[in-house]
């Protein structure tokens, strides 16, 4: 089989050049004229390891353009809409843009050796995300459809999707003793915890004796980052990674967004899924495809030293994003083809996508996560971050 890893390599740096803009990183071209702030920074974890002075710089928008729109109470937005008319729209009710703003704001200042920057801004991104915190268990709660997955599952409370991000967040701030404290929460509470033996529930919410408010299904990229960022112990990753294979659900491509799909009059189904393209199963977010998670997928396995099982999965994440349109949206959870993307646009290029795989590639190569150099360092962000 022909090695089509430095194909895809060469065709998202390509992708990347496309959506940058003055503004900031796009998250497709053509289609979106806004900036997401979760979509920014993943790509730029992989755009940042490309030498590229235009790269940086629009790295470095991205973080201005969402710092300049933070709410008066600390929240970053989930997005800057650049297209309203007759000014820009600014849409919150997200939880995971701010964690990722802050990981985002570490990886530009360890990345490109830069003096902190923002740092009045994170302090009030930190204040914020701590009155998350409404059951003062250390863990933090949001309500359904407040992160990436904005249409589709229903899930609120502690997913392990935040838990995971907030983590990786109090560790770059040095916050060790609130990082510990919810490392054993979810991995340990007996009431709380959303460690069921094999991987993460997705959800997990109140306890009513017997009767208890959770999800079952698999949750793909919390699952990975809880192994990257390591919120997983050795073990757990371990465990996840078998589940994944055995459940097969890095195929035909890595990976699928959520598994099993759910379906109509299934305990976690709900009407309002019938207005996205996740009311179809094995579309969308509904067990379809997302390649930037397969990005992670690799990622983790590359933490475990699974290289040969990262080697296979670069090649069919390579594969997967060479179809026409090249960097698809999402993919068919069963056949593999690409889907119709929420933008409209038949021409993919989406960034994230692009940003991933550059960063999978690169790990491969070292055979070493590159979280390493861009998120792993524990410095603190900032000098008023609890010492």
């Amino acid at each position: 089989m022909k090695d089509k890893t430095k194909e895809a390599y060469k065709e998202a740096i390509k992708v990347l050049s496309l959506c940058k803009t003055p503004h900031g990183f796009h998250a497709a071209h053509p289609g979106y004229n806004a900036l997401w702030a979760r979509d920014s920074m993943i790509t730029s974890l992989g755009a940042s390891l490309i030498k590229s002075s235009s790269f940086q710089n629009t790295f470095k928008q991205s973080l201005n353009l969402l710092a300049k729109h933070q709410s008066k109470k600390g929240q970053i937005p989930n997005a800057v809409l650049l297209h309203e008319k007759p000014r820009k729209k600014i849409d919150y009710k997200s939880i995971d843009s701010s964690c990722w703003f802050i990981i985002g704001n570490h990886i530009y200042n360890k990345r490109y050796k830069t003096k902190p920057k923002l740092k009045s801004q994170i302090q009030k991104t930190l204040t914020w995300l701590s009155f998350q915190d409404m059951g003062e268990d250390h863990m933090l709660e949001q309500l359904p459809t407040t992160d990436w997955q904005d249409a589709f599952p229903h899930r609120y409370g502690h997913t392990i999707n935040t838990q995971a991000l907030y983590y990786k967040v109090l560790t770059l701030t040095n916050q060790k003793k609130e990082a510990k404290l919810l490392k054993e929460q979810v991995n340990s509470n007996k009431d709380d915890k959303l460690w069921n033996g094999n991987f993460y529930y997705p959800w997990r919410w109140k306890n009513h004796n017997k009767y208890k408010e959770l999800g079952e299904w698999f949750d793909s990229l919390g699952n990975l980052l809880a192994i990257v960022f390591d919120l997983a112990t050795p073990n757990q990753s371990n465990k996840i990674l078998n589940h994944i294979k055995k459940k097969k659900i890095h195929k035909p491509y890595p990976i699928k967004a959520i598994y099993p799909p759910i379906k109509p009059k299934t305990k976690d189904w709900q009407p309002y899924f019938k207005d996205s393209e996740a009311g179809t199963p094995n579309h969308y977010s509904n067990a379809g495809i997302w390649t930037f998670i397969g990005g992670f997928y690799i990622l983790a396995l590359i933490k475990q030293k699974k290289f040969s099982e990262a080697n296979r999965n670069l090649q069919k994440l390579a594969e997967a994003n060479l179809q026409s349109p090249k960097f698809s949206e999402w993919l068919h959870g069963k056949t593999g083809k690409p889907g119709h993307s929420a933008s409209e646009s038949k021409q993919g290029n989406q960034a994230w996508n692009a940003g991933m795989y550059i960063l999978a590639f690169e790990s491969l190569k070292k055979k070493k996560s590159l979280f390493y150099f861009l998120v792993l360092l524990q410095e603190p962000i900032c000098d008023l971050c609890p010492v």
